[in-house]
């Protein structure tokens, strides 16, 4: 895919949101690792300036693909539609601003050549604190655990608000949201990379088949850690993979 966007001057975007933990930045990781590094590029969207917050869209109209290009965003253009607006990062004036035009300015980004897929992987409150619980006391991840993150547990109810109301007014013919259980990460990064795949008409590309991801338990056996495990029944098997599944 990657190659006949090169060859076909392409521009491809492809937006991941989700809340806190939902696996975002792993599922952009696996999709780009084999990548050519020097046409495609990783977008990740912290807390906005001042500066940013006051030309919102205008900020992310230069971090468009250039022809050639395939662009992730880690968080995009909608953290105005749904964290922001829950932590109170932006007024309502400029939330309001955002949902009234944020379809016409995707439109138009259409209209001048950048393909845009939206996805949005979707986890449930128990998911979520289980994955903050693991990086708390995981030596190598604690760090991604914020203030924020902890603040946006109590905000669970606002952020379904205002992540229902961009999928009401957001989800466009144009530009539709894609939805995707991240319960498990495997099964979501694979999902993530069929429906990306099956989006995009490029040359060459082999049919896929429709396949719900399962996980196969005839061999009874799983890699945790650098450690096998074999022989396992399937209480253990389910244990162990809901483990490794949230990292």
């Amino acid at each position: 895919m990657q190659e006949w966007a090169l060859a076909n001057d392409e521009r491809i975007a492809i937006v991941f949101e989700g809340r806190d933990a939902a696996g975002k930045g792993s599922a952009i990781k696996r999709m780009a690792e084999n990548l050519m590094t020097k046409h495609h590029r990783v977008i990740e969207v912290g807390s906005p300036t001042p500066k940013q917050n006051r030309s919102w869209l205008h900020t992310f109209e230069k971090t468009l693909p250039k022809k050639g290009e395939i662009v992730f965003y880690d968080r995009s253009w909608y953290s105005r539609a749904m964290i922001q607006p829950t932590m109170k990062y932006c007024s309502e004036a400029q939330y309001k601003y955002f949902m009234k035009h944020v379809n016409r300015w995707e439109a138009n980004m259409i209209r001048n050549g950048v393909t845009l897929i939206k996805i949005y992987l979707s986890i449930d409150q128990n998911t979520q604190k289980k994955r903050f619980e693991i990086r708390k006391n995981h030596s190598l991840k604690y760090w991604k655990l914020s203030k924020n993150d902890i603040a946006s547990l109590k905000m669970w109810d606002q952020y379904t608000y205002y992540k229902n109301e961009m999928f009401r007014k957001t989800s466009t013919k144009e530009a539709p949201w894609i939805v995707i259980n991240a319960k498990n990460k495997m099964t979501a990064r694979l999902n993530a990379f069929r429906y990306v795949i099956d989006a995009i008409d490029y040359e060459g590309k082999s049919a896929i088949k429709t396949k719900p991801w399962n996980i196969d338990m005839n061999e009874n056996r799983i890699k945790l850690f650098q450690v096998s495990f074999e022989n396992l029944s399937k209480e253990q098997y389910d244990l162990l993979n809901h483990i490794k599944q949230m990292f």
